[in-house]
């Protein structure tokens, strides 16, 4: 009899589970189906993660891997240690490259800026491969840079084989990783013009023009779409990471694993949406607001108001109470300052942690630690000191107080 019940009970429990899913009470994600294996959804400018399903589970990226080709690329070229308008001369190791091309001939010639419109818009493994060689020499040189830079960017689980993305063994990474490299390339701006652009004609020194087409069809079709990449092997299956800008505000989604690439522009088009929809723009320190009250020097009477040089405004979540301190650094080498002149910088701190900071300048002019300022603080000092020794008419003694009859 009792094993007959403890049998009913299971079958009851696991009845309740079928009809019943159990969800999170205050899972804030609820509606959100991700059909892709992996997933995830970052606000840019604070790196807030909004989205996670299985981000932390690797899978083969495909050509999502040039995202850290461009970034090696970009960061050469920020440096200065390369220039867009250097020429690279394309070898057969290139010309050979399978897959997305876009139609490099071997001992032709092309600047580094046509090989990165090449990667970024056409997803050229002919392109990636150029760049490899320029920057490494060899392509198992840019290798090794990958993974060094990988690792300096805390991409824990993260193995690159090749620039490419082209499929071989233990080229890994996960959803999460490539959110971290995708926004470190997003610090690089010039990168957008490329990657956001979807089509494109390069002609110079050629017979037959280069045509190229963007493989990330959400840059033309979804409202502020403007790159980064696309990805897709048999292994991997249907792969991006996107970014989109909506009244100043920039959304990261990464896709892993989706069956068709229809499913794949779906789910990120619709984390996109998802992060738009929790987060504003918000002005939290308008031009010339009062900061705080400066004391120059040890006169008391030398102080100045500080105000904001430029406004400041950060990404909020919609409808969340800020808490918001300053913290003020002043240039204590200044002597003399005039009014509206900069003399430091506030540091702004939402709920304790730093979101910017904005120059400070003087509401007046003021002299700093002069001879005088030092004479009449003494001077001050002293009669503060002579009034404090004065007896309180509470501490006299009774015989020294006058009575009136």
């Amino acid at each position: 009899m009792r094993i007959f019940k403890s049998v009913l009970f299971g079958v009851l429990c696991s009845f309740i589970v079928s009809c019943f899913p159990v969800q999170a009470m205050n899972d804030s994600t609820q509606g959100i189906d991700v059909e892709a294996k992996s997933a995830i959804l970052m606000e840019v400018e604070t790196g807030k993660i909004i989205f996670d399903k299985n981000s932390k589970e690797k899978f083969a990226p495909a050509s999502v891997t040039k995202i850290m080709t461009m970034l090696l690329t970009m960061e050469a070229v920020d440096s200065g240690k390369i220039r867009m308008d250097d020429v690279v001369t394309v070898t057969e190791n290139a010309q050979k490259m399978g897959g997305s091309t876009m139609l490099l001939e071997a001992g032709e010639l092309r600047t580094v800026e046509d090989l990165i419109k090449g990667v970024a818009i056409a997803s050229g493994n002919d392109a990636a491969v150029a760049l490899a060689e320029y920057l490494g020499g060899t392509v198992e040189n840019f290798v090794k840079k990958m993974n060094n830079r990988a690792r300096e960017l805390g991409m824990k689980d993260t193995t690159f084989q090749n620039p490419t993305g082209l499929p071989v063994e233990n080229h890994l990474t996960t959803a999460y990783d490539i959110s971290i490299m995708s926004r470190e390339l997003l610090k690089h701006k010039d990168i957008l013009k490329y990657s956001g652009t979807y089509m494109e004609t390069i002609s110079a020194n050629r017979k037959s023009p280069i045509e190229l087409v963007n493989h990330n069809k959400l840059v033309r079709f979804f409202n502020g779409c403007d790159g980064l990449k696309t990805g897709f092997t048999n292994e991997a299956k249907y792969c991006i990471s996107a970014t989109a800008q909506r009244n100043d505000i920039r959304m990261l989604a990464i896709i892993m694993g989706a069956p068709t690439y229809k499913i794949r522009n779906r789910d990120a088009s619709m984390l996109l949406n998802y992060g738009f929809s929790l987060f504003e723009r918000k002005e939290i320190v308008s031009q010339d607001a009062e900061i705080s009250k400066h004391q120059f020097g040890s006169n008391k009477d030398n102080f100045a108001i500080l105000k904001a040089k430029t406004p400041l405004s950060v990404v909020v979540e919609k409808g969340k109470d800020l808490k918001l301190t300053t913290k003020v650094n002043v240039d204590k080498s200044k002597k003399h300052i005039k009014q509206g002149e900069v003399v430091g910088e506030a540091i702004v701190l939402v709920d304790g942690k730093e979101v910017g900071r904005v120059e400070v300048y003087s509401d007046r002019d003021i002299k700093n630690n002069n001879l005088l300022d030092k004479i009449t603080s003494i001077f001050n000092k002293d009669k503060d000191n002579e009034k404090s020794e004065e007896p309180k008419p509470e501490e006299q003694k009774p015989e020294e107080v006058k009575q009136e009859n």
